[in-house]
């Protein structure tokens, strides 16, 4: 009698020991699917919002990112503002502008600049860096998450860098945001392709070019102009 109960506590000690190693396997793979590593992602995630996905990371360390030598090689800032044309006087909406990476570079082309975020910390840090570094034609704007609080007819371009897959409702957030351009002015979307990349957030989370495409349109948007050779993780959308 012994002798069996000894044997059923063995069988159930080494099931435990196996369900607990098993456990442990699938918690590392989930944690190697999500885990970030200098901008690079894996692809999927299981929180729900592009937005809940990125502030998983502090603000301080997301702008480290933002502004890593890591990024200049693959967003190729000067090959994107020379595909621009002259900025030179032009009123220029940066949507999603965080720690001003573009922001900054388009006032130094001359543009008059408006860094709209939703963040404060964000925006926090970029009125630190203007006044730092006595950087002129820029205004922080804080926006709400489904609007971009312009004027009809208020700037000449809008400008939004990976950060259309953060946006909900984007048809109609499009819409306001193109009674917010000139009519001679465009709106100029820039987002990773959805597929697998050594950059960007995990697949799940980005949208497609061809969706992309189809909202802008249902926005209003006639001409779209559309490059996927100037960048190697991104595409570009010029709408009008």
């Amino acid at each position: 009698m012994k002798t069996k109960h000894f044997l059923l506590a063995t069988s159930l000690l080494l099931a435990l020991s196996a369900c607990k190693e098993q456990n442990k396997k699938s918690d590392n793979h989930d944690a190697e699917q999500t885990t970030e590593h200098d901008g690079n992602h894996h692809s999927h995630d299981s929180t729900k919002t592009a937005n809940e996905y990125m502030h998983r990371s502090s603000t301080e360390d997301l702008i480290k990112r933002f502004e890593s030598p890591e990024r200049d090689a693959y967003q190729k800032p000067e090959l994107v503002l020379e595909y621009l044309g002259n900025l030179e006087g032009k009123k220029i909406m940066d949507i999603g502008a965080g720690s001003g990476y573009f922001s900054v570079k388009l006032a130094e082309k001359g543009a008059q600049v408006i860094a709209a975020d939703v963040d404060d910390e964000f925006q926090a840090a970029l009125q630190k860096r203007i006044e730092d570094n006595n950087l002129e034609n820029i205004e922080l704007r804080k926006i709400p998450y489904d609007s971009p609080n312009l004027a009809d007819g208020e700037v000449d371009m809008v400008l939004i860098v990976n950060t259309y897959h953060h946006i909900e409702n984007r048809s109609e957030y499009f819409a306001k945001v193109k009674q917010g351009i000139k009519p001679e002015g465009e709106l100029v979307v820039i987002d990773y392709f959805k597929k697998e990349l050594p950059v960007g957030p995990p697949v799940n989370h980005k949208i497609n070019l061809e969706t992309v495409k189809k909202e802008l349109k249902e926005a209003g948007y006639t001409e779209l102009d559309v490059n996927t050779d100037l960048l190697p993780y991104q595409f570009i959308v010029r709408a009008k």
